[in-house]
């Protein structure tokens, strides 16, 4: 298993499920969708919070359940907190690392790969991180990606809008909801990921830029991508 290998053996097998809420932010809140969790036999085993500002929260719960048929019945009892709805329900593997060791398992990975392979090692694995339909690590000049993992969009319009993100107020003040990007200027290069269906919120956005900061920290001469 390689140092960045995102998966762990694990001796139980059950089904495990990211669930994404939004949730009043006063105190107790998070407590009732952990009883409603409860309620159903389902196990929280992991709490990232998302997003805060303007009274909510959105939180990201990783929950085991004991069956897989008591998935709707686990989002009805989340739904009957007040002031609580469910953004997104979503299937993981039981042995997928989340959070902090996510994002730590993600750069180990990351500086750990071949010089060669190393970008293209950083789109497949914040690919993963980020559960996108796509990465890339994309030349703004050229409008072609250096490295790319899963199928992407059109380019012209994406690097048309990295092209003028350089105006905008604020890294991400005006992105898209399904689209995450990095500038690394020591490369020359903008690494970016997208997925449909869920939008990315701010502390994903931070994590993406920091692992972008790790790329970039990297001497451009070992990776093979001259500035």
């Amino acid at each position: 298993m390689t140092p960045g290998a995102r998966w762990l053996c694990s001796v139980a097998h059950v089904p495990s499920y990211v669930v994404r809420v939004w949730l009043p932010d006063r105190p107790g809140a998070l407590g009732q969708v952990a009883s409603r969790v409860g309620a159903v036999q389902g196990d929280v085993v992991g709490i990232e919070i998302l997003e805060r500002g303007g009274g909510s929260a959105i939180d990201e719960l990783r929950v085991d359940l004991p069956d897989d048929s008591l998935v709707d019945l686990l989002v009805n009892e989340i739904r009957q907190v007040d002031g609580v709805a469910v953004e997104d329900i979503r299937p993981v593997a039981p042995e997928r690392l989340d959070g902090a060791l996510g994002t730590l398992a993600t750069a180990t990975a990351i500086v750990s790969a071949a010089p060669a392979q190393r970008l293209q090692v950083a789109c497949d694995q914040l690919r993963d991180l980020l559960d996108g339909d796509w990465a890339s690590a994309l030349d703004p000049v050229s409008a072609e990606p250096v490295a790319s993992s899963g199928a992407m969009p059109d380019l012209g319009w994406l690097a048309a809008f990295l092209a003028g993100s350089d105006h905008l107020e604020g890294e991400h003040a005006h992105s898209p909801g399904d689209l995450a990007w990095a500038k690394v200027p020591r490369h020359g290069i903008t690494l970016v990921c997208g997925r449909s269906g869920r939008v990315f919120h701010a502390r994903e956005r931070e994590e993406f830029r920091l692992l972008g900061a790790i790329v970039d920290a990297i001497d451009p001469a070992v990776v093979g991508v001259h500035p």
